[in-house]
């Protein structure tokens, strides 16, 4: 599961178990297992996967927050470069920018006024860049009722 803690975002098929396993063997987290779960899922799950070991679904997995997609047996591969390739086709510097806000407001912030000046100074540059051209596109039609048709995978 550590490594899986990794990742941004976690694609599982009905059928994956996943939990802390290590547990079973005396053998502590030392990859961030303690530092990354308790963030993502909140303390009290975390606890609970750490300090019993046990089993959990996938479904149970996106229900903790664990798992991002639950897909058919067999169809993760695919569904996780879907998924890659949607993400490719945005505006990079817009996307980079706000993931780096979030990591940073999660881990490095000392406290929520911290993390909203550094999501501005992180931002603004990025106006500029690309969010003058998205919006003039919007105004123009493109994406308008959450389509994504206009936008093409780079992968």
């Amino acid at each position: 599961m550590e490594l899986a803690l990794f990742a941004d975002l976690r694609v599982v098929e009905e059928d994956a178990i996943m939990g802390v396993f290590c547990r079973r063997f005396g053998v502590p987290l030392i990859d961030g297992g303690t530092v990354r779960l308790p963030r993502l899922i909140g303390l009290s799950r975390a606890l609970d996967l750490i300090l019993t070991g046990r089993a959990i679904g996938a479904h149970e997995a996106l229900e903790f927050g664990l798992a991002n997609r639950v897909v058919p047996k067999g169809t993760a591969l695919d569904a996780a470069i879907e998924l890659a390739n949607q993400i490719a086709a945005f505006p990079q510097e817009c996307m980079k920018a706000d993931r780096h806000s979030a990591y940073y407001g999660m881990f490095d912030s000392r406290s929520f006024v911290e993390s909203m000046k550094f999501e501005f100074r992180h931002g603004k540059g990025v106006v500029a860049k690309e969010s003058v051209k998205g919006a003039t596109r919007f105004t123009e039609g493109v994406g308008r009722g959450g389509s994504f048709k206009e936008f093409k995978p780079k992968l």
